[in-house]
C-alpha cells in the first residue's frame, strides 16, 4: 500500500491576498485509496485539505459533546 504524505501549508505573506488564516502546518501520512474515496466523493481533487479539515472539525465536536 502506498502512503501519500500531505502538507497543509498556512499563508504567510503580509504583502498582498487574504490576510492569514491562522492555521499551522501540518503533515500527515493517508493512503492512497483513502485519498483516492475523498476525492471521489468531494468530486474534486483539490479539495483534500479542505476535506480534512471539516472532518477533523466535525469529529472533534462529536467527541467534544459526548464528554457532557
Amino acid at each position: 500500500m502506498k502512503v501519500l504524505d500531505i502538507v497543509i501549508l498556512p499563508h504567510t505573506s503580509d504583502d498582498m491576498g487574504r490576510p492569514p488564516l491562522g492555521m499551522k502546518q501540518t503533515t500527515i501520512r493517508l493512503p492512497a485509496e483513502t485519498i483516492r474515496r475523498i476525492e471521489a466523493v468531494e468530486g474534486k481533487p483539490r479539495q483534500l485539505a479542505s476535506f480534512i479539515r471539516e472532518a477533523i472539525e466535525n469529529e472533534l465536536l462529536r467527541r467534544e459533546k459526548s464528554k457532557d
